[in-house]
Formats: C-alpha cells, structure tokens, sequence
C-alpha cells in the first residue's frame, strides 16, 4: 500500500470551518477518487472529507490549521485542490 500524500494549510476565513466553506470542500474532495481525510491537528482526529455531516462537526475557528491526507490515484491532485481552495478563502471559482 501507498503512504497517503499529505498537505496542510491556514484556515482564514473570517469565521472558520463552518456550512458555507465545509460544503464547498466536501463537494470538491467528492470530485476526486480518492480517499480524503481532514483534521484540525496533524494527529487528528480524522474524518471523511467527503461527508458534509462529518466536516461541519470539526467546528475549526479561524487560524486552525487543516492538515489532509489522501490516498488513491489522484491524491496529489486532490490535495493541490483543497488547499487551493482553503488558501483562496473558499472562492467560488476554486471549486
């Protein structure tokens, strides 16, 4: 097996992980076939990125780094993506 690519970034938006942006990140990790994972601290807990319940339950704030890690075919493409997404504040045309 694979060793799970790996990627993290700062959340800034203004009032952190909640409906509006953890919708945008699951409909964007569901693009991808591989497996997504999110947590807010490198040692987890980790949680399906692709299931909207599980991502808005995080609750990050704002300046909680989010550490993903993917496994599968197009992990680092998927990877490049949601980081992406979250660095451009969640702009619509990120997804």
């Amino acid at each position: 097996m694979t060793a799970p690519c790996t990627a993290s970034v700062l959340l800034f938006h203004e009032v952190g992980l909640h409906a509006r942006p953890s919708v945008k990140l699951t409909k964007l990790a569901k693009r991808f076939a591989s497996q997504i994972e999110v947590a807010p601290a490198p040692d987890g807990p980790w949680i399906d990125a692709k299931s909207i319940v599980k991502v808005m339950a995080v609750k990050a704030p704002k300046d909680t780094v989010l550490h993903f890690r993917a496994t599968g075919e197009d992990a680092d493409r998927a990877l490049a993506a949601l980081v992406r997404l979250v660095e451009t504040d969640f702009a619509d045309e990120a997804v």
